[in-house]
């Protein structure tokens, strides 16, 4: 699997946006290869609605076929990237490019309420429960630190998954960095 899939064409950007188009990529990351059937269970939709959106998703270059495992019936997918990234600066030329933006981080958004309205205590061993959450902060930074920040957070959640990779204690974790600035308005 590749690491990053970068798009800088908005239109593309619109494509993963849809709700039902990044919760398969998503599933494909996390859970591995799957047919349309098994991702229409796993999200509760017809095997004909994944398998177009599959199709969309392949069209675009986000998934594959996956070869290794092809059981001449079904297609089974993979995602082809670990991540999908884009630069914000070059989509927010145009009109059509903010929307894209702005699509993709309501997605992210739901995402991170998904998470947040799934997560019980009761299913978690007392360890995860008192590491697991979130926290705000709410810094003066020029765009370089915030920047900056952001990069430093991906190189440590990499040598951190690096380092622990294997450990029979770890799990798949639900991670969001963001960072946005406050119009002067805000400020209380």
């Amino acid at each position: 699997m590749e690491y990053s899939y970068e798009i800088s064409d908005p239109q593309v950007l619109r494509v993963v946006a849809h709700p039902l188009r990044v919760r398969l990529l998503g599933l494909l990351r996390a859970d591995g290869p799957a047919t349309a059937s098994e991702l229409g269970r796993r999200t509760g939709e017809s095997s004909g609605s994944t398998s177009y959106h599959l199709r969309e998703l392949f069209k675009y270059g986000f998934i594959e076929e996956d070869a290794d495992r092809h059981d001449g019936r079904q297609r089974r997918w993979r995602a082809r990237h670990r991540y999908t990234s884009w630069n914000s600066r070059e989509l927010s030329g145009t009109a059509e490019g903010r929307e894209a933006l702005r699509i993709m981080r309501l997605r992210q958004v739901d995402e991170l309420a998904h998470a947040v309205q799934e997560f019980d205590e009761s299913d978690w061993e007392p360890g995860w429960v008192e590491v697991a959450g979130m926290s705000d902060h709410l810094h003066e930074l020029p765009p370089a630190a915030l920047g900056e920040f952001m990069a430093r957070a991906g190189e440590v959640l990499a040598e951190l998954a690096a380092r622990h990779a294997g450990d029979p204690d770890a799990r798949q974790v639900h991670l969001w960095i963001g960072g946005f600035p406050r119009r002067p308005e805000e400020r209380a």
